[in-house]
């Protein structure tokens, strides 16, 4: 993909960073750099107001079509924002799962009747969406859900339960694949429901990670209860509609995800002048090598996006989670290299962590969640390269 930037292009820029400048220097400025991940819990009904704002002011949900709340943005532009978002220091968004998963599923996937009730909350950032796939015995592996919902009287009642639901707790709606059809197996028989989250039969249990905050949950239905409407796609549909979010998870927004990246980088670099770590040819070529890959994971992005929003994973797409998820932790690894004996003392107490030691403990994570590196390196070699299966339990 060949950026070229128009006098059009440099125009929509420039009022990206007049609006987000003004807006991080007023009364938003104490979100600055809050609320990404190890980070979750900061100044949450702040970020709430954040989300509203940028709904009432166009800035959310870029690429959608315009009949749909969006502003139909070309891929060049919704680049352009993300990645002047994350150079401004914008906070962390509680409505990306809905913007960037649930409502291009829905534009794709959706009824007239599903698009019209869900995209505009999320439009006008009113509504927060969570993603309920994973379950205790199904983390990357999708197809072996257990959790389910039969049919009864105009709704559907679910049962079960799902695990990592990131920011379940501030939710009001679940996406949640779930098994509607009795005995069957594998990816058959599966369905994509929308259920509201604030209802008696949902309980969720904040997890508390070594960060100390608890980004994930787990998150029980027992009864709970959603319209018979409130299916994507039509029952049994559920794998179909599932991969097409995956899909869609590969979006514009990861070049803002590496410019976040590319700002802890600089925070290493910074770390490592200041205490002359630097001076260490070992580390100073370790900084020259995550910079490195920092480009090849932008440049790869591009590549993978030059397909256009597709609904199955390209090759480049599907290589690009265990790549940036490798990078990043090998990054806080090399933070707590550069910090030395320092990396061992705290901020303060009773837990008060440095960004640098709470980017270490997060990115623990980043190869095992959102389909671990051992699943991706079977969808590599299975959907990508045309390998042999592993083989399966009988």
């Amino acid at each position: 993909m060949h950026l070229h930037f128009t006098d059009e292009d440099e125009a929509f820029r420039r009022e990206v960073v007049a609006w987000l400048g003004a807006r991080l220097a007023g009364e938003f400025a104490p979100l600055r750099g809050r609320g990404g991940s190890g980070d979750a819990h900061a100044l949450v009904e702040e970020r709430r107001a954040w989300e509203r704002a940028l709904g009432e002011a166009g800035w959310t949900c870029l690429g959608w079509p315009v009949e749909y709340g969006g502003r139909g943005a070309s891929l060049i532009q919704q680049v352009i924002f993300y990645e002047e978002y994350a150079r401004a220091g914008g906070p962390g968004r509680l409505g990306h799962i809905g913007e960037g998963l649930l409502g291009p599923t829905l534009i794709a996937f959706g009824s007239e009747e599903q698009k019209r009730r869900f995209l505009p909350p999320i439009v006008r950032g009113e509504e927060i969406w969570c993603q309920g796939y994973s379950e205790p015995n199904a983390g990357s592996d999708l197809a072996n859900v257990q959790t389910r919902a039969r049919l009864e009287g105009g709704e559907w009642i679910v049962d079960g339960q799902k695990v990592w639901t990131s920011w379940a707790q501030w939710s009001d709606w679940c996406f949640v694949v779930c098994r509607t059809e009795a005995g069957s197996q594998r990816h058959r028989g599966l369905s994509y429901l929308l259920v509201p989250m604030r209802q008696a039969g949902v309980e969720i249990r904040p997890i508390v990670q070594i960060t100390g905050d608890s980004e994930f949950s787990e998150v029980f239905f027992d009864g709970a209860r959603t319209a018979a409407q409130h299916v994507v796609g039509g029952p049994g549909d559920g794998w179909r509609v599932a991969m097409g979010t995956l899909a869609f998870e590969r979006g514009a927004s990861t070049l803002g995800q590496q410019l976040s990246f590319r700002n802890e980088l600089a925070a290493v670099v910074e770390a490592a002048k200041a205490n002359g770590a630097a001076d260490d040819p070992s580390i100073r070529q370790r900084l020259a090598d995550a910079w490195i890959g920092l480009e090849i994971m932008r440049l790869n992005a591009l590549r993978g996006l030059s397909h256009g929003e597709r609904g199955d994973l390209a090759r480049e797409g599907m290589i690009a989670k265990i790549y940036w998820a490798s990078w990043h932790r090998a990054l806080g690894e090399l933070a707590m290299d550069v910090l030395g004996d320092d990396a061992n003392r705290l901020a303060g107490a009773p837990y008060e962590l440095t960004p640098l030691q709470r980017l270490f403990l997060f990115t623990r994570s980043d190869t095992i969640y959102a389909g671990s590196n051992e699943i991706q390196r079977n969808l590599i070699a299975e959907r990508a390269l045309g390998l042999p299966r592993e083989p399966r339990p009988a």
